[in-house]
């Protein structure tokens, strides 16, 4: 029986994806559950698994980087074909068989994803690393799930040595340098790359923002020091605890959290000719991926204690690196978040995550001579901004939110106790 393989839809607004990589291909014996192809939609990347065991054809046109719209039939699966004689083994076969009986003492096996078909199962971006560096991905030890290779493993891996061509023999150096005719300009020397499908959903939404709100952007500075002794003080017992680490990011979660209930405006946006308020608290954290950045959010962020919300950002930055983000994960934020200071950044002006209306940055922690009481002291300072839209939140409001912020950072204290 023939089974069509279609594109599965993956959220309300999306109307088309791109087939970012098959680990399959025509002809191959595959098994269900088993994933045939990494889906992009302008929101997230979406894996399609086999439904049953069968031969699996691939369309004519629907490649990778084909853009394909959703429900579109792009392969079938002969499910009463059965596999060839002599075909490769199911994955966990391979692993088994991967490291040869005869294999020398202290010789490591590879991982399921090497050997003659780990091109079969890279990612675009590890594919496009290992094409780049002129790698063998059968010679490179995955640190990835199931043995595949990550963008990491093949950045620190370096290509096999080239057999090195006879030294020509010493001559000695002329008395005088001939200068030699300049080539050709470089300067046309350029290549066209298709922007991906998520890649042009960031701009458009970059640009929208741009284009329809009345941007403008408060700074203020605060003082982490207290922050930084709590978290010194706790962050092992916290991490043995709970087995997330006690970063920076969930003290200004809460933060938030509180400076929306009292400055509600910050928390809605604008709806045609109504203000949309929300009376729930979903906070997105910006995170860096290799098909660009997502602001995943950490949904009502109020119930939830700092261990709650650690552990959230933790498991969504984890499905980020991993392209597990979901349309949900992405969906329902109503304020964000984006550290800049991760990646060194002092100060910066982010733009908003239309159609909320407003974000904080953050950025690097910094020693500065601050005047306290009077004298001058050495404090580990940050400098933050907020971005809004002043079509509906005025100077004084996004001022004072701010203010709110650096008051309860700085008393982490009053903070977790919420007073």
């Amino acid at each position: 029986m023939k089974q069509e393989i279609k594109v599965p839809a993956v959220g309300e607004s999306i109307t088309e994806a791109t087939i970012g990589s098959w680990t399959k291909k025509s002809g191959d014996f595959v098994k269900r559950n088993e994933v045939l192809m990494l889906l992009e939609t302008d929101k997230a990347s979406v894996e399609v698994v086999a439904e049953n065991d069968g031969v699996l054809t691939i369309n004519p046109g629907c490649e990778a980087g084909a853009v394909v719209q959703i429900g579109a039939t792009v392969a079938t699966l002969d499910t009463d074909a059965k596999p060839a004689a002599g075909a490769a083994a199911p994955a966990a076969e391979t692993a088994k068989a991967a490291a040869p009986a005869s294999a020398p003492a202290g010789a490591a096996a590879l991982p399921a994803a090497a050997g003659k078909d780990a091109s079969a199962h890279l990612s675009p971006a590890v594919n496009r690393i290992v094409n780049e560096k002129g790698l063998d991905p059968s010679a490179i030890q995955g640190t990835g799930k199931d043995g595949r290779l990550t963008k990491g493993d093949v950045l620190d891996a370096q290509p096999a040595a080239k057999a090195a061509a006879p030294a020509p023999a010493a001559k000695a150096a002329p008395a005088t340098v001939t200068p030699v005719a300049s080539g050709p300009s470089k300067q046309g020397d350029k290549k066209l790359v298709p922007m991906t499908t998520i890649r042009k959903r960031i701009s458009e939404k970059l640009k929208e923002a741009q284009n329809t709100a009345a941007l403008l952007t408060t700074f203020n500075e605060v003082d982490m020091g207290k922050v930084m002794e709590l978290r010194s003080k706790y962050k092992d017992k916290f991490k043995e605890k709970y087995g997330v680490n006690l970063g920076f990011n969930g003290f200004f979660v809460k933060a938030v959290v509180e400076a929306l209930k009292d400055f509600p405006a910050v928390n809605a946006w604008i709806n045609g000719t109504d203000i949309e308020y929300h009376n729930y608290y979903n906070i997105g954290i910006a995170v860096s991926t290799e098909k660009g950045l997502m602001v995943p959010n950490v949904k009502d962020a109020d119930t939830l204690s700092l261990a709650g919300i650690e552990l959230a950002i933790r498991d969504l930055a984890a499905k980020g690196r991993d392209g597990k983000i979901t349309p949900n994960d992405l969906g329902g934020g109503t304020f964000s978040i984006t550290n800049g200071g991760v990646f060194g950044s002092l100060l910066s002006t982010p733009i908003l995550n239309f159609p909320q209306s407003a974000i904080l940055g953050l950025h690097k922690i910094q020693d500065r001579p601050m005047a306290i009481n009077g004298k001058v002291e050495i404090r580990p300072m940050m400098y933050l901004a907020l971005t809004y839209d002043h079509r509906i939140i005025d100077g004084k409001e996004a001022v004072s939110f701010l203010v709110k912020i650096k008051e309860l950072v700085e008393d982490p204290e009053r903070l977790l106790l919420e007073v």
